[in-house]
């Protein structure tokens, strides 16, 4: 499991960093999207898995909202890391039985090995999180201004009354804030594994040292 979620995680954000190759194929390519939103200084149009080859519109545009939807839930994972081990936890039990929240372990600890929380309970979180992909995060109106618009008539904070220009760059900025994201939490993934294998490297933490 934990092999699966680090190689799904790299394939999200590999299509979002990297030169492009050059040839026949990228020449179609930089036509089609080099001029796309996120597609910036200093590495342009980044496509190292050649996913966008002899892509169109609509293929562009399914990849465009994985990459958002992945980007999204990378930056909440991120946050929801650093907080918890920050020593930030919910208050109240997490069952009947009277566990608290800060009675389980941080990261992935929390899902795999033997204290995690119970079954059931990740149970619950799958299905509610099913819940949300199936009748919550989409285009439920069909009002949306671009791939991942998710507002619905309903969520706002004043996008209607930016300029285009100002869209624009917003839009780039989540964009690359969820690259970013990607790459960190599967950082700390990383050294969350590099501990539990006897690494002295610590998850939240700079410049110390690792036994190799």
């Amino acid at each position: 499991m934990m092999k699966l979620a680090i190689s799904a995680l790299l394939a999200a954000s590999a299509a979002a960093f990297a030169p492009a190759p050059v040839g026949k194929a990228s020449t179609a390519l930089s036509e089609s999207f080099e001029n796309a939103i996120g597609a910036q200084p200093p590495l342009g149009l980044y496509d190292p898995l050649g996913l966008l080859d002899n892509a169109d519109q609509a293929k562009f545009d399914r990849l465009r909202y994985v990459e958002l939807k992945h980007g999204r839930i990378c930056q909440l994972a991120f946050l929801g890391q650093i907080v918890t081990r920050a020593g930030i936890h919910l208050p109240g039990d997490i069952d009947l039985s009277g566990n608290s929240f800060d009675s389980y372990p941080d990261g992935l600890a929390a899902v795999f090995g033997p204290d995690a929380i119970p079954q059931a309970g990740l149970g619950q979180i799958i299905l509610f999180i099913g819940l949300l992909e199936l009748f919550v995060m989409k285009d439920v109106t069909g009002e949306g201004e671009f791939e991942g618009d998710f507002r619905n008539g309903f969520i706002d904070f004043g996008w209607d009354s930016f300029d285009e220009e100002t869209k624009i760059r917003k839009r780039a900025i989540e964009l690359n804030n969820g690259r970013a994201a990607m790459m960190g939490i599967l950082g700390l993934m990383m050294h969350e594994k590099i501990v539990d294998a006897g690494g002295n490297n610590p998850v939240i933490g700079l410049f110390i040292s690792y036994d190799g």
